[in-house]
């Protein structure tokens, strides 16, 4: 007998949707992060949001801020703190890079995405710069731009 196809629907993405609105993205990378047994069962459940999260080098690492995971229901009484900084785990020359264009660049370090790689949680931050009012009117009217290209052909079909 062949064996059952893994379930998927159980394996949630997370996306910072503002991320792409607000902000001009870079480099990317992906991090793994730390995380307690109750956080990653909320993720699991797909109670936590990354929208404003962002990230900071400190003390020698790099820390996710921002995050919101909810507390998990049939968790005990020793449970997480819902916005808590939490480790992301980044090699030493990730870390130097991201360091390097927050200084010099004038840039911050945003979180795009958060998912489960197999078991793992994963979260993919990047390097960004902030758009402008100007900017973001500029991305709304070459949507609107290409949304009737795609209506004029498909009238001509």
């Amino acid at each position: 007998m062949a064996a059952k196809p893994k379930d998927d629907s159980r394996y949630t993405e997370l996306r910072n949707s503002k991320a792409l609105r607000d902000y001009f993205i870079h480099d990317k990378f992906e991090a793994g992060i730390k995380l307690v047994g109750t956080e990653v069962k909320s993720i699991r459940a797909g109670k936590a949001q990354i929208t404003d999260a962002f990230a900071r080098v400190e003390k020698g690492g790099v820390w996710l801020h921002g995050a919101y995971i909810q507390e998990y229901s049939h968790g005990g009484p020793t449970q997480h703190a819902p916005r808590r900084p939490r480790v992301l785990l980044l090699h030493d020359r990730e870390i130097r890079k991201l360091q390097q264009a927050v200084e010099t660049g004038g840039k911050t370090i945003v979180a795009l995405r958060m998912y489960f790689k197999q078991a793992l949680v994963k979260v993919e931050i990047a390097t960004a710069t902030g758009k402008k009012q100007f900017d973001k009117r500029a991305d709304v009217k070459k949507r609107e731009q290409n949304l009737e290209a795609r209506k004029a052909l498909k009238q001509r079909r």
